[in-house]
């Protein structure tokens, strides 16, 4: 099994594959360019705009931050206003975000189409984390505090901040205590 804890204290902005905006990659696999079977990122959206296409791939967008946005996604509206919802959509059809009241903070999360599944939820409390066979695990505190109990990191408690993650490939890495909320991504095999 593979455990990592991954900083946001790590992560650099880069581009937005069309320029729009900036984002901030969690982790992907592979890693490294468009060939991803998953990638996980944050974006800061200060501006309405189009979003980029990626052929093959499916999406989740959840607001973690800010009122959402109307997604206009192969010309249908998606009204993304509550918190902590993940929307799904085809991130081959042509997409145009327009803001509903000032800046947001989503998470994107995006999985190659017959090749990967992603499921996303939002958890608070208690949660063991568990990979899928072949698959991979990744949670990211939203809010300060969380815990990842010291099961597989050599008996070490590791806490997590706010926009941390783990990930874990191959089994367990132990139970996760949030002190607010945490979005869990699992991945497995199509």
């Amino acid at each position: 099994m593979s455990t990592r804890i991954l900083r946001t204290a790590d992560r650099t902005p880069v581009p937005w594959k069309n320029g729009g905006g900036l984002t901030r990659e969690v982790a992907a696999a592979p890693a490294g360019g468009d060939g991803f079977d998953w990638r996980v990122s944050l974006a800061d959206v200060t501006a309405d705009g189009p979003f980029s296409l990626f052929p093959d791939v499916d999406r989740t967008l959840t607001v973690v931050e800010g009122a959402g946005m109307d997604l206009v996604v192969g010309g249908e509206h998606h009204i993304v206003d509550e918190p902590l919802w993940p929307h799904d959509f085809p991130g081959d059809r042509p997409t145009d975000g327009f803001l509903l009241s000032g800046p947001v903070v989503n998470l994107n999360v995006m999985y190659r189409r017959g090749r990967t599944r992603a499921e996303t939820a939002v958890v608070c409390g208690t949660v063991r984390l568990m990979a899928p066979p072949g698959g991979a695990v990744l949670a990211l505190s939203l809010d300060d505090g969380a815990v990842l109990d010291g099961g597989v990191l050599d008996g070490t408690d590791v806490r997590l901040d706010r926009y941390d993650a783990v990930l874990a490939e191959g089994g367990s890495p132990g139970v996760l205590r949030t002190m607010g909320q945490a979005v869990v991504i699992t991945f497995s095999d199509v």
